[in-house]
């Protein structure tokens, strides 16, 4: 049995379609679906059952792809390692969203590269980043999006506080304890510095704490956290941030929690692999090594 063919037949499978399969492979979908009708043939047996989004694999197919995964990965690994590992250098490819990546997510990984490991970063919103994956661009992947289908495995990182923040002078026109009896209303005359015009901080806190939606647009639109903290420290207006961002400039009182809800909202990050990718050293080293440094993240 051509191996070629069974490495076709095992991403199509994790892939869910001949489409996403072929962009993996860097194959053309008809390639991909003569592979597989080869493959069938052989075999003797159908292999997917062909729908119109995608394909479900049959008893024969799921028992295949059980069967010849592991030897794949391996194979795959032996191939991407090289003979030669004496020198001990791969390069991991890691996405993400900017803010996260870079004060949690680079830092923690800067231990490994006195083991060798080199990094290259790309930064991208959650489906962007998650396609990239899915596509072969990373290895891995920070989303605040949860994996679905089988081509990529998500494994929940840490959860991100927000908090509803403005600098001093702002917070001394609500007041101790306005907001608290009267409700948001009060913060609709205050300026709003978001990271996009739809609000996506601020939208989320709001449905959360008030159980309603802001009815204030964006002032300041900057689609960076970091550009949205400091415009809010220098007075620019009223912005939700998680509270790892601003935590130091709550400390120096260069901004002020407006609000202490019971439950505060919370957003959960995801760290992404291709399926069968953690066989890879570098890969499942890093991999790892983040899950352990987010023990300590709050």
């Amino acid at each position: 049995m051509d191996l070629a063919l069974l490495r076709t037949f095992v991403t199509v499978h994790r892939a869910g379609s001949f489409t996403r399969a072929a962009a993996l492979l860097g194959l053309s979908q008809p390639a991909v679906t003569s592979q597989i009708r080869t493959l069938e043939r052989q075999l003797g047996r159908p292999l997917f059952l062909r729908q119109a989004r995608g394909v479900t694999p049959t008893t024969v197919g799921d028992e295949l792809a059980h069967r010849a995964a592991p030897h794949l990965d391996a194979l795959v690994e032996i191939t991407e390692a090289g003979l030669d590992e004496d020198s001990g250098v791969r390069t991991l490819h890691l996405a993400g969203p900017p803010e996260f990546t870079s004060v949690r997510v680079l830092p923690a990984l800067s231990p490994l590269i006195a083991q060798g490991l080199t990094l290259r970063t790309s930064f991208g919103n959650a489906q962007e980043t998650l396609d990239g994956l899915a596509a072969g661009h990373h290895d891995l992947a920070i989303s605040t999006d949860r994996p679905r289908g089988t081509v990529l495995t998500g494994t929940a990182l840490c959860d991100e506080e927000h908090v509803l923040v403005a600098a001093p002078r702002w917070a001394g026109r609500i007041g101790p304890g306005l907001l608290r009896r009267e409700g948001p209303q009060v913060l609709e005359h205050l300026p709003v510095v978001e990271v996009h015009e739809s609000l996506p901080l601020v939208t989320r806190y709001w449905a959360t704490v008030f159980e309603t939606r802001p009815a204030a647009a964006g002032t300041v639109v900057a689609p960076d956290l970091r550009a949205v903290l400091h415009a809010t420290a220098a007075g620019a207006g009223i912005a939700v941030l998680p509270r790892y961002l601003c935590e130091e400039a709550l400390e120096r009182g260069e901004i002020v929690a407006l609000f202490d809800p019971p439950v505060p909202p919370l957003r959960t990050y995801f760290l992404a692999v291709r399926t069968g990718t953690l066989t890879l050293a570098h890969i499942a080293r890093a991999h790892e090594w983040l899950l352990r440094a987010a023990t300590d993240w709050s």
